[in-house]
């Protein structure tokens, strides 16, 4: 008999919680999701706290913040640190047998036992994309043949369809549309076609003639929908198994993305909530209860402990982040409310979220143009399209003071320096060194085609 119990990792890239049906969407995107979140907790303020993949999942699979794993930009320079060890690593150590699936390449997918790749990108000239099945296709007879081993296992799955390109198959790329999305008194796809950096990126993958943002919008939640379906063939292969009731499974986003929101056109940089709130639910019978909702904040870093615990492992490591199970319980009511918050995608920011405020500093001129602080009151104005900068700088100064002294105290713990300060070349363009005007960033930062965007996240 198996020590520890299986674990499933749906690690899903791009997912906005606030597109999911079970985190109160209008759209019913996400019915499989919905039951499995029916049947285990959800977390209704997970937190990714460093934008974009790379640092992302860095936190996720280590269980540490930027300050340990110094992995803070989508263009990482080299390894992980040797000292941190990954979920995979420390789940070997447990006498698990561990498979990656789609994720190969990534600094913090180091350590596992197998790595398995898929179609996961696209274009309009190729035709509609069905990247989970071709996960699936993979997955699939590697979840069968795990299954037939003496060891646990842990099946780590990057799911990729709401990550641009959206190009879901038939019939989800109509599901939520219906009209002309090339009628040329819709105006509202001209900003984002006239975006030099991104336009070539965009004309890759969206219809000739494209003039309607909502289309583009129901493609995306096309593609939630069209995923979602398909991990319920995931659900299926465990119940056939006869393992899906004692199977750890985790489903978690790495980021959320901007679609028509703040001119950062369907991608994911910008430190604003529809980037940082992603989706965290987990199934565990016996261990985890079933129809519970944890209102308290939780983030990336938290997800190893979590994992550790429910599957009974010790170890003397410790981690920046926190098991979840005293939220769960009810002991405690919150992690973390206060959150350093960073991006190095396309710009290099960082920032400091409350309950209340988001505060996001510019460490160089961006290529949309923004101002170098912003301040937005979460309460009053959820979507943060107000900017109080300018009339609120006593609320400015004292959560810059909060986050200059949490920078402090990180790099006195760690001994080492806050990685978005240090990070150079980090747009991908050597010996430019940090931008000095919006224009010189707008000039500079290009995507061309799906095949350049998937080449940025792979080494």
């Amino acid at each position: 008999m198996k020590k520890h119990p299986n674990i499933v990792l749906l690690a899903v890239d791009s997912l906005r919680a606030d597109h999911m049906s079970c985190y109160g969407y209008h759209r019913n995107t996400t019915p499989h999701l919905d039951r499995f979140a029916s049947q285990g907790t959800l977390f209704e303020h997970n937190i990714s706290a460093h934008i974009p993949t790379t640092s992302a999942y860095g936190s996720m699979l280590t269980g540490q913040d930027v300050f340990t794993t110094q992995v803070v930009a989508l263009r990482h320079k080299g390894p992980l640190r040797e000292e941190v060890p990954t979920l995979a690593e420390l789940l070997k150590e447990a006498g698990y047998t561990t498979t990656c699936v789609g994720f190969s390449g990534n600094p913090s997918a180091r350590g596992f036992d197998k790595y398995l790749n898929f179609a996961g990108w696209g274009s309009w000239n190729e035709g509609r994309s069905p990247k989970a099945e071709n996960l699936n296709q993979v997955a699939i007879p590697e979840l069968d043949e795990l299954v037939k081993g003496d060891a646990p296992f842990f099946l780590f799955l990057r799911h990729m369809d709401p990550h641009a390109p959206y190009l879901p198959p038939a019939p989800y790329e109509r599901m939520f549309y219906h009209g002309n999305e090339s009628d040329p008194n819709n105006r509202s796809m001209d900003p984002v076609m006239s975006f030099k950096p991104f336009c070539d990126f965009f004309a890759s993958w969206m219809p000739p003639g494209i003039s309607d943002k909502d289309y583009v919008i129901a493609q995306y939640d096309g593609a939630i929908a069209y995923m979602d379906a398909c991990i319920q063939t995931i659900f299926t292969a465990l119940e056939a198994h006869g393992i899906y009731d004692e199977t750890l499974i985790i489903l978690n986003g790495d980021h959320g993305e901007t679609l028509y929101d703040h001119e950062c056109w369907f991608d994911h940089h910008g430190i604003y909530d529809t980037t940082l709130h992603v989706p965290l639910i987990i199934r565990y019978p016996g261990k985890v209860p079933a129809g519970k909702r944890v209102a308290g904040y939780t983030q990336h870093k938290d997800l190893v402990p979590t994992v550790l615990e429910l599957a009974g492992i010790e170890t003397e490591r410790s981690f920046d982040g926190n098991s979840v199970l005293p939220l769960i319980s009810g002991d405690e009511v919150s992690h973390e409310s206060e959150i350093y918050i960073t991006e190095c995608t396309w710009m290099r920011k960082h920032g400091w979220r409350t309950p209340e405020w988001k505060l996001i500093v510019a460490l160089e001129p961006d290529f949309h143009f923004k101002p170098e602080i912003e301040l937005y009151n979460l309460i009053q104005d959820p979507d943060e399209n107000n900017n109080l900068a300018e009339s609120e700088p006593e609320v400015v100064a004292h959560l810059k003071a909060r986050m200059d002294a949490w920078i402090v105290k990180r790099e006195a713990e760690t001994g080492l320096t806050n990685p978005i300060h240090t990070q150079g070349d980090w747009h991908g363009h050597t010996g430019v060194g940090p931008f000095t005007s919006s224009q010189q960033a707008y000039d500079t930062m290009h995507i061309g085609d799906p095949g350049q965007a998937a080449k940025l996240q792979g080494k």
